[in-house]
């Protein structure tokens, strides 16, 4: 029986369907290893389920024991991984697309309607009592007949532009490549991103972060919107550039923002915090008890899958 090392605490049905696939080591206390003690832990296992918050650089994969012939990564981003690093030691790559991309569409619409709704200012007068109803409180910016631009129309994008659809709001997207009618559903493509933010009363985020779209929300590109449009961002931090967007937002060129993720989580840049138009999360996109048992499950079926056949479909390296 292959021996797996699981670095985070799974829910107890996932941990129950790798005891019974594999000899597996789990993370009782959660406790973020370090990585040195991840390495220290990895001796004599087969493979590795790691999160996000595990740090897998070109250092700790080089100090793996030979033995690791798997990351298993429990999210559909692996930017925590170096993909390169893990191929040169013939380590294989896996990710968990498709089932939680229900879960995180949900949460990219609660970023817009959360962000154009004001619900942050709403929340805080409610707790503290200090509201009185008048014709122009807490005005906000209604979807109906608002143009929701989507960065990267993939799984995710094209839940977030059915729903946002069903709520009167009018696509547009920029992808890699344009979209088959079918996919599109509507939605108008713009080849540029400069061509896409023009027209974006609200940007959704939902690309990957790569090295091509780390910092792509920048000083300059932010000058591309409208005044007074509102950006969320339901993909990774790494893509925006925090400073540029709080001073946006700080001059109202930018109305609100809705954050799910962002740069050095758990620590938010405090900018944002002076800000009452900012409406975040804790990274919540994939947070359903459904979803996460399908990702746990894949993550291990992942293992599972290159130990019988040599590869899997989810490798990313």
């Amino acid at each position: 029986m292959k021996k797996i090392l699981i670095t985070r605490r799974l829910l107890k049905e996932s941990e129950d369907k790798a005891s019974k696939m594999f000899d597996a080591k789990f993370n009782g206390n959660d406790e973020l290893y370090s990585q040195s003690k991840l390495i220290e832990l990895s001796e004599g296992h087969d493979a590795i389920l790691t999160s996000l918050t595990d740090k897998m650089d070109e250092e700790t994969i080089n100090k793996l024991p030979d033995s690791i012939k798997v990351i298993s990564n429990f999210a559909v981003g692996f930017g925590n991984i170096d993909l390169e690093a893990a191929k040169k030691r013939g380590i294989a790559v896996t990710n968990t697309p498709e089932v939680l991309s229900d879960a995180t569409a949900e949460i990219g619409i609660l970023l817009i309607l959360g962000a154009c709704r004001r619900v942050p200012e709403g929340i805080q007068a409610a707790k503290e009592s200090s509201w009185k109803w008048s014709a122009d409180y807490l005005i906000g910016k209604q979807l109906t007949g608002t143009r929701l631009g989507i960065l990267g129309m993939g799984r995710i994008g094209q839940k977030i532009a059915k729903i946002a659809k069903s709520l009167g709001m009018i696509i547009h997207y920029h992808n890699r490549s344009k979209l088959s009618d079918e996919k599109e559903q509507g939605a108008i493509y713009h080849d540029s991103i400069k061509s896409l933010f023009g027209v974006s009363d609200v940007l959704s985020i939902c690309c990957p972060a790569t090295k091509e779209t780390e910092n792509l929300i920048n000083k300059e590109t932010l000058e591309y919107f409208p005044t007074g449009a509102v950006i969320t961002n339901v993909a990774r931090g790494d893509i925006v550039e925090d400073e540029a967007l709080i001073d946006a937002l700080n001059r109202r060129k930018i109305y609100a923002a809705g954050l799910d993720v962002y740069k050095g989580e758990p620590n938010l840049n405090s900018g944002y915090l002076k800000i009452k138009s900012v409406f975040i999360l804790p990274h919540l996109g994939s947070a359903t008890k459904h979803t996460r048992i399908a990702m746990a499950n894949l993550a291990i079926d992942n293992i599972d899958e290159f130990f019988k056949t040599g590869n899997c479909k989810n490798k990313v390296n």
